[in-house]
């Protein structure tokens, strides 16, 4: 559904007149052809004789128009463009919709895109992220209709904008890209009973009373790839081996994938040798831009300014830098329940929701982006959310909840489902950094997932799991302790079920000797 506010019975106020109490009008009797001059505080401005009138009505003849231009490489989003097309149909109200989305992937690509091909006499995009930055959007729209304004303070634009954009309201759109909150747009929506207005915005919650909502998620493969090879290709032909996995690894977040392909199309290198590049120097990778690109329009930038937000609630930032050692999918929301109270953990996941952050699927899982991810996890001295201490140390909680939420038995049916939900978990966890970092809780999950694989005879994922897991127990616990020849042991049987019994037998028997060395001959 598409937000509509009633037109107001009530006409805005009239703007400011020229000689109140502000400052006053000093001219001859001849008011057209005149210099005038607005005196305020002592202080003169020299202005044309049409600052004192209303802005005219053939100021809009030719149109007016600010919109930046989407680009060539724009792609795919037919669905989305459709969406808005269809929503801005009606008219006699104003109307309101709001694009809301991930940092990176594409909200103010889309909305330039379709303001472009509007035909409202006046388009106008306003950066939107502050009140006064709205105010300042608005008294250049009142300057590129009436340019004799330009001399006035800065408020009076504003109001003389306002009043035109309420005396016409059929006439105009405007774009106000960036809202980090629905209170900076409020006042003038409410003194404008008409028009169309499309709101960019990372912000997912608060819209309820203000506008219609619409989730812009990331590009569907095929359009990151024809994204990628665009601008790989721009000066001449270039070898696009290995672009779809290049868009796969950055999750087909538009700016991930444009950052990618200018950086192969300036340096040289090819998808395949930037996809080594950003597994050997990730930190470095994400916030590098080409000759000539904008560095504070990185994945890396843009989401330390989204967790500048983030970081008042607190917990927010450390559950997101724990969440980041999981499969991207479908984490179970139980695993935070140990991490702090029930509303305190309820707040954090709602305010990294409302950022675009993470999904709360509402089914008792959790979805975060797995670039938001990579980048969460990867430490960067100079970024505040991402000292290296703090990320291993949402590493090893992380480890905790999941060996924690491991049913010890994984034979029982009931289970089972545990099971099967936790294992993505420990594969993408144990994935994500090298054994020498594992604890013991590394080795429990490793041990429980490998049982459970055994079971459904999976050898081949069991076995390496196994191995991990008592290397681990011989390392932080020694060659004696019990836990290590129980996990011994788990290793022994692992082979036999895969038919070797060249290794199974062997450990048996050494386990066994161990055991009755440790635990003397008659212990159960």
């Amino acid at each position: 559904m598409i937000g509509k506010r009633a037109a107001s019975q009530e006409q805005p106020e009239e703007p400011p007149s020229l000689h109140g109490d502000r400052g006053s009008i000093v001219a001859g009797n001849d008011v057209v052809n005149s210099v005038t001059q607005y005196v305020e505080a002592q202080q003169a401005f020299v202005l044309p004789a049409d600052a004192y009138g209303p802005i005219p009505d053939e100021a809009v003849d030719r149109g007016v128009s600010n919109i930046p231009a989407a680009g060539e490489m724009f792609v795919g989003r037919a669905a989305e463009l459709a969406s808005l097309e269809e929503a801005f149909i009606a008219s006699g109200e104003v109307l309101v919709q709001a694009v809301h989305g991930l940092g990176g992937v594409g909200k103010s690509a889309l909305a330039a895109q379709w303001a472009a091909g509007r035909n409202e006499t006046v388009r106008w995009w306003i950066v939107a992220d502050t009140a006064p930055a709205v105010d300042a959007g608005v008294a250049a729209l009142a300057r590129a209709l009436q340019p004799g304004l330009a001399g006035l303070p800065a408020e009076i634009q504003t109001e003389r904008a306002i009043w035109w954009l309420a005396d016409h309201p059929d006439q105009w759109l405007l774009v106000l890209d960036n809202v980090e909150s629905p209170a900076h747009i409020r006042p003038l929506l409410d003194r404008v009973p008409g028009g169309r207005v499309l709101v960019t915005t990372r912000l997912a919650s608060g819209w309820h009373r203000h506008a219609a909502v619409v989730r812009l998620g990331v590009l569907e493969l095929a359009d990151a790839v024809e994204l990628f090879k665009g601008i790989l290709g721009q000066h001449g032909p270039r070898d696009h081996t290995g672009a779809d996995a290049v868009c796969a690894e950055l999750g087909h977040l538009a700016l991930a994938v444009e950052q990618a392909a200018a950086y192969c199309a300036e340096t040289g290198v090819s998808p395949l040798v930037y996809l080594e590049r950003l597994a050997s120097w990730p930190a470095t990778m994400y916030a590098a831009t080409a000759e000539g690109g904008d560095s504070a329009r990185t994945c890396a930038r843009i989401w330390r300014l989204t967790l500048d937000r983030v970081d008042t609630t607190p917990l927010a930032g450390d559950l997101l830098r724990l969440l980041a050692w999981y499969a991207p999918d479908r984490i179970p929301r139980d695993l935070l329940a140990p991490l702090a109270t029930p509303p305190e953990v309820d707040a954090a996941i709602g305010k990294l929701a409302a950022y675009n952050m993470l999904t709360d699927n509402h089914d008792g899982t959790l979805t975060v982006h797995r670039l938001v991810q990579a980048l969460a996890r990867t430490p960067d001295p100079d970024d505040p959310h991402r000292q290296a201490d703090d990320v291993d140390r949402a590493r090893d909680r992380a480890t905790g909840l999941l060996a924690g939420a491991y049913p010890a038995d994984p034979v029982a049916p009931a289970n089972r489902p545990r099971y099967q939900q936790l294992l993505p978990h420990t594969d993408a966890l144990t994935s994500h950094y090298s054994s020498e970092y594992d604890t013991l809780g590394t080795a429990y999950a490793l041990d429980r997932a490998a049982s459970y694989r055994q079971l459904q005879g999976a050898s081949d994922l069991a076995l390496p799991a196994f191995q991990r897991a008592l290397a681990t127990c011989e390392r932080l616990l020694g060659p004696d302790h019990q836990n290590t020849l129980a996990s011994r042991n788990n290793l022994a049987h692992a082979y036999q079920v895969a038919g070797d019994p060249n290794r199974a037998i062997p450990m048996y028997e050494a386990t066994l000797a161990s055991f009755e060395r440790v635990l003397g001959p008659d212990h159960p």
